[in-house]
């Protein structure tokens, strides 16, 4: 199945998806040395988001949180691709940066944890292997 969304940033990727429903703060959520949640009662709490592509409604919190994203890239604890419902400019920034392949204006609600996902950023499609 394929979903036209918006390209944030260009790049293609594959890999296993893990979705929350929730927002992403990548400043005081996430762990930049381990990639794993570590926000309170988060629905990912305790999960890696490293080499996976990342799907969630949002991002949240501080502007840090692009320099998370980068400094994660960098470690090799980055997220292979994001994809979003609705982008905030933290989590732009943050791709942008860490060159990671980004979609919004997906319906995440047809994408399920543990499917392999291709986040095609040039073209904005997210298509979803069945």
């Amino acid at each position: 199945m394929d979903l036209k969304g918006r390209k944030i940033y260009k790049g293609i990727a594959s890999g296993e998806a893990i979705v929350t429903t929730q927002g992403i703060s990548f400043f005081g959520g996430v762990d930049p040395e381990s990639g794993i949640v570590v926000e309170k009662d988060h629905e990912l709490e305790g999960q890696s988001i490293s080499d996976k592509v990342l799907v969630f409604s949002t991002g949240k919190g501080s502007t840090v949180g692009s320099y998370t994203m980068y400094q994660m890239k960098k470690g090799n604890n980055a997220p292979l691709a994001i994809i979003n419902e609705t982008i905030d400019t933290i989590i732009a920034v943050g791709c942008i940066i860490s060159e990671i392949p980004c979609v919004d204006k997906i319906d995440i609600s047809k994408i399920k944890t543990g499917q392999r996902v291709t986040v095609d950023g040039t073209n904005g499609i997210v298509k979803i292997e069945e």
